[in-house]
């Protein structure tokens, strides 16, 4: 069984970012929303996969049913490949839902979700040596009259279905901090709850509540953690 992980956060808080600390030769990226990466030469580390080119290492697509079919082909034809990354992965409802926004009735909602399972579900059923992560953008709720922050979809009709951290075993939440004498900014992410989101990750396993925003040092930390 394969290791699924999520990233949180809102845009522009180093959800993407953290991807460019990850070795291109032994990364697959699926690229929902189709937008350009955010970091310098994305471009030529990472060439379009088709029937063409085999051995590209980049795929754009909304559509459930290629993702899930990508997933298994990677898996079967693309030994070398370690990691894949599926980013922006709320924009595969979102645009399923758009898509599909004329039609009346509930149904559209059920298969929204069985779609948003049926990705996550392929990607946790891989062969053991890959991880796969799933970037997603936060939502901020009321529960209980309390303020929650959450795996964003497209509402109560989805998350009735599916509660997507439920699947994760680590949900990592991407924040920054601005430095106000104009330097960089500092990119990271939280690796447990602060009563508010729904960061998560097994005791111990990160020594500190903030971490570096850098998927392979994420990757490291949890490798030697179920090594023991």
């Amino acid at each position: 069984m394969s290791r699924i992980i999520a990233v949180v956060g809102e845009s522009g808080r180093g959800k993407s970012h953290a991807i460019q600390f990850l070795d291109p030769e032994s990364t697959f990226i699926i690229n929902i929303s189709g937008k350009d990466l955010p970091f310098k030469g994305w471009m030529g580390d990472y060439q379009p996969y088709s029937d063409d080119n085999p051995d590209g290492n980049y795929y754009e697509t909304a559509e459930a049913e290629k993702i899930v079919g990508l997933l298994e082909r990677i898996n079967t034809t693309k030994p070398e490949i370690k990691t894949i990354v599926v980013d922006d992965y709320q924009y595969l409802m979102s645009t399923e839902f758009m898509n599909r926004a004329k039609e009346k009735g509930w149904d559209k909602f059920n298969d929204i979700g069985k779609h948003a399972w049926d990705v996550i579900n392929t990607a946790k059923n891989l062969r053991r040596d890959l991880n796969v992560i799933f970037t997603f953008h936060v939502e901020s709720i009321q529960e209980n009259y309390k303020p929650k922050e959450k795996i964003k979809t497209i509402g109560k009709m989805v998350d009735d279905k599916v509660t997507l951290e439920g699947l994760f075993t680590v949900v990592l939440y991407a924040d920054v901090e601005h430095d106000s004498d104009g330097g960089d900014n500092k990119y990271f992410f939280k690796t447990q709850t602060d009563g508010v989101n729904t960061a998560k990750s097994p005791q111990g396993m990160f020594e500190d509540y903030r971490i570096p925003n850098n998927m392979q040092y994420v990757l490291d930390k949890i490798e030697k953690y179920n090594k023991g």
